[in-house]
């Protein structure tokens, strides 16, 4: 095997660790997965759908009305 130069032995370290990184990711998103019902994975599937259209601009959040939003941001209680 060839020496590396100091710079690419840096970027190496890096990549494994970024690896590793990824690696422990896909481990903790099975386990996550585990624990989600069919219906769990498709309402998450349709709210990727949602940021990636907000993402493209395809949807724009408008101006909310302050009753509206006050109403909404409240957890526990009912709009109507």
């Amino acid at each position: 095997m060839s020496t590396l130069t100091k710079p690419n032995q840096q970027l190496r370290r890096d990549l494994k660790a970024i690896a590793f990184n990824l690696e422990q990711s896909c481990i903790d998103l099975g386990k996550l997965g585990e624990k989600f019902s069919d219906a769990d994975a498709i309402a998450l599937m349709g709210l990727v759908g949602y940021a990636d259209e907000v993402k493209a601009g395809r949807i724009v959040r408008g101006k909310a009305d302050e009753k509206t939003a006050d109403v909404n941001c409240r957890p526990g209680q009912n709009s109507s």
